[in-house]
């Protein structure tokens, strides 16, 4: 069976490959755009099953269809509201709402495997699927987290967290008072999860809130250091391929 993931967020691809690793399910390509999917549909035999992003980096996935007629089965993978993907369900087109759950994961695949040994999936209308895409639908980012201390669960609003950092293979927020809590994510899942207004990853390690910064120094190599209200690590360093997207954050 091939099976393929069309997505433009590439943290987002590699999770969603490492979820469908642990059932056992090979991708055999990955691509990031309308015009890559579009070239790669033209010369390939078309797979079994798509992964596909709703809004890509060069325009809606929609756009592949008027150009390819697709004989591959469809799951979406979308950050857009249930509301709009009522109309999804209505045509037999299975999503899983971003952040993929594993069990919904498992549950959106093997609903597919019924289906594909039936032959009995369809494809779904062109002009339903624009209808939707064609209203502006926000995303909704994660307004606070839960960390477990003890037997105690305890809830941080976003704004009350200054950093995220990663350490000893675990994931730690700090908060704007200095505490410091271990959470079960990982810096490439909270990419997905916090507002790029607010939050940016300034190197593998950090991803710093704008209103923790207190003072930012030139650093070797062209770099950045940042100095965080309550964080006592001073090596808080903005790596120099994204000093100058950092920039632009901070003046947008």
């Amino acid at each position: 069976m091939n099976i393929i993931i069309i997505e433009d967020e590439k943290p987002s691809a590699r999770r969603l490959q490492r979820m469908l690793a642990k059932i056992e399910v090979e991708v055999i390509t990955v691509l990031h755009s309308v015009n890559s999917a579009i070239s790669w549909l033209l010369t390939n035999p078309h797979p079994d099953l798509i992964f596909l992003d709703i809004q890509l980096s060069d325009g809606l996935s929609f756009e592949i269809f008027e150009e390819i007629s697709l004989e591959s089965a469809i799951i979406f993978t979308t950050a857009y509201d249930e509301y709009a993907l009522k109309a999804f369900k209505l045509n037999s087109v299975d999503y899983l709402l971003k952040p993929i759950d594993q069990e919904e994961l498992e549950h959106a695949y093997n609903k597919f495997l019924k289906k594909y040994k039936q032959k009995s999936y369809e494809n779904f209308p062109l002009t339903e699927l624009q209808k939707i895409l064609s209203v502006p639908q926000q995303k909704v980012y994660k307004r606070r987290f839960i960390t477990k201390i003890g037997q105690h669960l305890k809830m941080f609003p976003v704004d009350e967290i200054a950093c995220f950092y990663s350490e000893n293979k675990g994931t730690y927020l700090q908060t704007t008072s200095g505490r410091n809590y271990l959470v079960d994510y990982t810096l490439e899942n909270l990419e997905e999860e916090l507002d790029p207004d607010f939050f940016y990853r300034i190197s593998r390690k950090y991803f710093v809130h704008i209103n923790a910064i207190e003072d930012m120094l030139s650093y070797t190599n062209s770099r950045v250091q940042l100095k965080l209200k309550k964080f006592e690590d001073n090596k808080v360093i903005v790596s120099r391929e994204r000093v100058k997207d950092f920039k632009n954050w901070l003046a947008q």
